[in-house]
């Protein structure tokens, strides 16, 4: 009775505080319930971003017929058919996909010799569990990680490096370092990576064979579908992972939605109407925080950190912070990346652009100059490549993707700085420096320092903004 009285009492207390007028008849049974849904999905969008992004990742493997506890890679440098979300194109791709479902699974990174690995280790919800390689634990000398199930009890044998997963599934992001853009030192990039292995730790004492299942001349999209399929591969991330305590205020509004675990996801014409309208409002809503999410990196110019401080901590402590969670940062960031890093800056650092040194968005129609000043501030290499900025992938049947500091060819000015341009058609004697444009449409920028050295973070190296220099 008293409860009934105190929501009795509420529209009058809103009244007098507010000094408006409350009325039952504002809203519907029917409103309230259509409000809830479109909010709720709206949330859920941005929260699930990273688990959905990598979702659709492993529901592409099935193009190539990968299974879990194999390995995904490229048998050359990734071309426009690689579809995912901003990869490099100046490396050689190495993806072991682990599911720990019947036990705990062993990655095996070789010793850094003949070659090396720079990558990182992640669950699905792409939160580093460690870095692997001569930046990573092993620092070099190679190593046997085990990756431990949700809720593992057992004990973990002597001469294995323990990693403990959040979710059943995840993968290790792995790029086996090239010397060159040559085909023989891609060709030893590629006999090199394949000296890694995965395995159930169950088959430990005589270990399978590893399978590498090869992606190249298969088209691969995991470009974000703002549409129902979204919540589609939410649902099948929902029903194979355990929940974590720090997303158990989810479980409600998912339900809301028609997401429950141990239930089949099968929303009326009327929710899926709501649902699809609610990915493409979190869409355009994430990306209009693209423009002006991320600080400068350099003081005045338009380059800039992918991710915010807050995300880059999370992701790589587990969102240890009592205080912080960043979900609208790391919804962001999931958009236009996958994979993240234990510690950035150890192996590999990258900035992005979307501006101009006018501030203008990069029009596919103009042209432009990057230069790249001398002595950059790399043992290993410097990239720059070009995506469409619609989907944040590679732009579809670009000739080639970007220039780095190992491409064949390259040329480079009489104090060791290089030019790079982008355009739809290459400047006259330009090509063997010039990347690509979408003509009609937008592009975006990453610039990779793979070894990053001192000059970069105390800033004595800067990086300048491109500059357009014409339209064609």
């Amino acid at each position: 009775m008293r409860s009934n009285r105190a929501f009795a009492l509420l529209p009058i207390v809103v009244t007098a505080f507010f000094g408006g007028s409350v009325s039952a008849q504002n809203f519907s049974t029917e409103d309230l319930a259509r409000r809830m849904v479109e909010r709720r999905a709206v949330e859920a969008v941005i929260w699930a971003m990273p688990a959905v992004n990598l979702e659709i990742f492993f529901e592409q493997r099935h193009k190539v017929n990968a299974d879990w506890n194999q390995v995904l890679y490229w048998s050359r440098l990734p071309d426009w058919m690689n579809q995912t979300l901003t990869p490099n194109p100046d490396t050689t791709y190495f993806f072991p996909l682990y599911n720990t479902q019947d036990g705990p699974v062993v990655i095996e990174i070789p010793p850094a010799g003949e070659g090396s690995i720079t990558g990182t280790v992640d669950d699905a919800w792409q939160t580093a569990l460690e870095d692997v390689g001569p930046a990573g634990v092993d620092k070099g000398k190679g190593g046997k990680y085990l990756i431990l199930p949700p809720g593992y009890k057992g004990t973990v044998p002597a001469g294995y490096i323990p990693l403990q997963s959040a979710t059943f599934v995840g993968f290790g992001g792995l790029r086996s370092n090239v010397k060159s853009g040559s085909d023989a030192d891609v060709a030893r990039a590629i006999a090199y990576g394949k000296q890694v292995k995965i395995y159930p730790l169950s088959q430990a004492a005589n270990p399978p064979p590893t399978k590498f299942v090869d992606g190249v001349g298969v088209e691969l999209d995991n470009i974000i579908p703002y549409d129902l399929s979204f919540f589609e591969a939410l649902d099948s991330f929902v029903q194979r992972e355990p929940w974590i305590e720090r997303d158990k205020a989810m479980i409600d509004p998912l339900k809301s939605l028609g997401i429950e675990k141990g239930k089949p996801f099968a929303p009326d014409a009327r929710t899926k109407e709501l649902l699809i309208a609610a990915v493409q409002e979190a869409g355009a809503w994430l990306d209009a925080k693209y423009d002006t999410a991320f600080p400068p990196y350099f003081t005045g110019a338009h380059w800039s950190l992918p991710a915010d401080r807050e995300v880059i901590e999370g992701m790589s402590t587990s969102f240890a912070d009592p205080n912080a969670y960043p979900i609208d940062g790391r919804g962001l960031t999931y958009t236009f990346a996958y994979a993240s890093i234990k510690h950035l800056g150890a192996g590999q650092f990258y900035l992005i652009t979307a501006k101009d040194k006018d501030g203008k968005h990069l029009d596919g129609d103009n042209t432009y100059r990057l230069h790249v000043p001398p002595k950059a501030p790399v043992h290993l290499y410097w990239s720059v490549t070009v995506y469409d900025r619609a989907t944040h992938a590679f732009i579809r049947e670009a000739k080639w993707l970007s220039r780095s500091s190992l491409t064949p060819g390259i040329k480079k000015n009489k104090d060791g700085s290089v030019d790079v341009w982008f355009a739809p058609k290459a400047p006259a004697g330009k090509e063997s420096n010039w990347v690509p444009t979408n003509a009609g449409g937008e592009f975006e920028l990453m610039f990779r320092l793979y070894g990053p050295e001192k000059p970069l973070y105390d800033k004595t190296w800067t990086l300048p903004d491109v500059e357009a220099v014409g339209t064609q």
